[in-house]
């Protein structure tokens, strides 16, 4: 018999919201976190001028500001994250078995911004002139490293790295690891910080980005057809996953349950999506299986949704094509709509969006929404949230390489 996971403490980290109860909210008011960038300087070579930015942030309240400067801020987010998600729930990590926990944080770019630093100071100054950190903060294990160090989580220890498919992986593979009794509790999720001179550049390259520069938070449009590329943000998302009796014997408050994983492989190419949705499909259709839900059963879907028309269309196609007649009776909304796209943190992002809604009946919005594109016939959520009964939901994750990613989440019942 497989042991049943919960979902006991959430944290993250993002542009609309630096903890988890200011994200919700801003999710709830349908608010952008899309803006200028300020992360570097930007002239009229660049195409790009909008990312979507954490403000008003400052690690070193948690990790010490001195040794802040030692870590990626990927990382910092990362870590931020997990020490919210901890206290939430209610977990004390000083006393029990630190081999029956661990964690399970990802990211699809790492530390992009130490190497870029790096690579500035050996061109500047030589070889003597790079930080002796700056191996250990460019890692993509560092998060699940540092997180692991600062809980004393000494048993199953690793990162996803699967471009935007990561932070679905992340808990997937978290998920697992209680379900097979390799662990009692688990941290899981992903971190991205990568608005940088070079990730900018090179999606701009590729013609992936929006170029809405004069209208920041109008840019990112999941299904509209207006939608010109997804919006570049940064951001981390980390759950605590535990094992029911666990959290039951110990009285923790469950937020949901985690049902199923389903993965999947486009195998046709290394960064558009399969044009019919085959590999999304598949990815939904072995998360239900694994959850033993039907698909009638199913209230709600967190999509994937960047705002990129090949994406969108994709995505539209594989959730008409596996649900049929049911696809009309559900929701489906991209919370992208008002963060962007976190990379391998989005799985994690939106993996919260769906605990929150199940937990209160509410499912978020898909902003920008204004004239949606011909043959999208399911609810988008458009604008504003919407009440309705959420038993069983969905999050989607696909990343760059053909990876394709689905998580099955229920109500829990209190059985």
């Amino acid at each position: 018999m497989r042991r049943r996971v919960v979902i006991t403490g959430l944290g993250a980290v993002t542009d609309i919201g630096t903890d988890v109860p200011s994200m919700w909210s801003s999710m709830m008011e349908g608010r952008s976190g899309i803006s200028t960038i300020t992360a570097f300087p930007q002239d009229e070579q660049w195409p790009v001028l909008i990312a979507g930015e954490v403000r008003d942030w400052d690690p070193g309240d948690v990790v010490g500001h001195r040794e802040a400067r030692r870590i990626d801020r990927f990382c910092l987010l990362g870590i931020c994250a997990a020490e919210e998600a901890a206290r939430d729930s209610g977990i004390d990590f000083t006393i029990g078995d630190p081999y029956r926990r661990g964690v399970v944080i990802g990211s699809g770019i790492g530390g992009i911004l130490t190497i870029e630093e790096g690579n500035a100071r050996l061109i500047a100054g030589g070889p003597r002139k790079i930080s002796p950190f700056t191996v250990p903060k460019l890692m993509v294990n560092a998060c699940a490293g540092n997180v692991s160090i600062r809980h004393n989580l000494r048993g199953a220890n690793s990162a996803t790295a699967t471009a935007c498919a990561t932070g679905g992986h992340a808990i997937g593979s978290a998920f697992h690891m209680i379900q097979r009794d390799d662990a009692d509790v688990m941290f899981a999720g992903g971190a991205e910080a990568a608005i940088s001179p070079l990730c900018i550049g090179s999606f701009a390259s590729m013609k992936a980005l929006s170029v809405r520069n004069n209208e920041p938070t109008k840019a990112s449009r999941p299904f509209d057809r207006d939608r010109d590329g997804f919006v570049l943000a940064e951001g981390a998302a980390v759950v605590i996953l535990e094992e029911l009796e666990h959290a039951k014997a110990r009285g923790a408050s469950i937020y949901a349950e985690l049902l199923g994983y389903g993965t999947s492989a486009d195998a046709s190419h290394i960064a558009a999506p399969d044009p019919k949705g085959t590999g999304a499909y598949h990815a939904m259709r072995t998360a239900l299986h694994d959850a033993n839900v039907n698909l009638d059963q199913i209230d709600h879907i967190n999509a994937h949704g960047t705002s990129t028309p090949l994406g969108d269309e994709a995505e539209v196609f594989a959730v008409m094509s596996l649900f049929g007649e049911h696809a009309s009776k559900l929701t489906m909304s991209s919370t992208k709509s008002m963060t962007g796209h976190t990379l391998g943190a989005a799985g994690g992002v939106e993996s919260l969006a769906v605990v929150l809604a199940l937990k209160n009946q509410i499912v978020p919005p898909t902003i920008n929404l204004d004239n949606p594109d011909d043959g999208f016939k399911l609810d988008f959520v458009a604008h504003t949230p919407q009440e309705r009964p959420v038993r069983y939901a969905l999050n989607n994750s696909f990343g760059f390489g053909g990876h394709n990613v689905c998580l099955a989440f229920g109500v829990y019942d209190g059985t």
